[in-house]
């Protein structure tokens, strides 16, 4: 019989059901679990499912019995995945399940800013629409989307879908090559092309060793046209501290970020700071949470559980 325990199954809504699978099992969930408790609730597991907690090598040793880690994400900087090579541990993920949520998220947060919907919201709440006198009134900046160049950091499934988007809005979009690197195809423009020309800069890359801090004063005080700057990837793409030093000298005209390199962010975070800026959109990591998007992302996880237990490999990352 297998035992699957997953970690943190609070990172899925209530609503989103798990289909059980049909070989014999037990399946234990908790709604969240601390570091110091994964070794302890996963002893005898033979499968674990984890959306965000740890799993490391010293925890992965010390679990003979453990054969699979179902990342409930697409991300696997969670795991540990050269030791799970070392132990025989098989590492599957998730893919393809937010090609909508999260461009359309990205877009929110685009919109949002051009057209300085938070400020207008908060000057109508504040009362200011009605010390106008007339039907409208132009405390603020509106900006079109339409004519603008969008620069997309990350050409994979998500990255492809936010180009078809911003091209319906008649956006000019340009795949960032790797940074530091050349010749990768024409697909691709120059890195440094990129952020000196583009109104607006969204990431859709993996954090890596070689993508942490791609974002940082170098990159920012090169982009010239003052872009908004869009994440809804990983917090460790960009360094926090550039980032509002650059919102403060006015490299950039603002950001709309999803996820931050600590979450929750503790209350001396530097983005907490000037959360309540007009020109700041912060978001608590729910670019890919719509009910479709979880929903589909539970299915896959299921299923690439039984396919694991029938020996099919399917979403294989280790």
């Amino acid at each position: 019989m297998q035992k699957i325990v997953f970690l943190d199954r609070a990172t899925l809504a209530p609503q989103i059901t798990l289909t059980r699978p049909a070989f014999e099992h037990e399946l234990i969930e908790y709604d969240h679990t601390d570091v110091d408790q994964v070794a302890e609730r996963l002893e005898g597991a033979t499968i674990a499912i984890t959306n965000k907690v740890p799993l490391t090598a010293d925890t992965l040793a010390r679990l003979p019995a453990l054969k699979l880690v179902a990342v409930a994400a697409t991300g696997t900087d969670c795991v540990d995945k050269d030791a799970c090579a070392r132990h025989g541990i098989r590492v599957s993920n998730i893919r393809g399940y937010a090609v909508n949520t999260v461009p359309e998220h990205t877009f929110a947060l685009m919109l949002a800013l051009r057209r300085n919907l938070i400020a207008y919201r908060d000057d109508v709440l504040n009362g200011e629409w009605q010390k106008s006198g007339q039907f409208c009134f132009f405390n603020h900046a509106i900006h079109d989307l339409g004519g603008m160049t969008l620069g997309i950091i990350g050409e994979g499934v998500l990255g492809q879908r936010v180009a078809e988007i911003a091209k319906a809005f008649g956006m000019r979009t340009l795949f960032a090559a790797h940074k530091g690197r050349d010749g990768l195809g024409p697909l691709y423009t120059p890195w440094q092309e990129v952020l000196e020309t583009s109104d607006v800069i969204t990431i859709h890359s993996p954090l890596t060793p070689q993508t942490r801090g791609m974002l940082a004063m170098p990159e920012f005080r090169a982009m010239t046209r003052k872009p908004l700057v869009i994440n809804t990837a990983r917090g460790g793409l960009v360094d926090e501290e550039a980032r509002v030093c650059a919102l403060d000298e006015g490299m950039i005209s603002g950001i709309g970020f999803d996820v931050l390199v600590s979450e929750p962010p503790s209350d001396d975070n530097p983005l907490m700071r000037i959360a309540m800026r007009s020109n700041v959109i912060l978001t608590p990591h729910v670019a890919w949470a719509s009910d479709e998007a979880q929903q589909a992302l539970a299915d896959q996880l299921m299923d690439n559980v039984s396919r694991f237990v029938e020996g099919v490999g399917v979403n294989v990352v280790v």
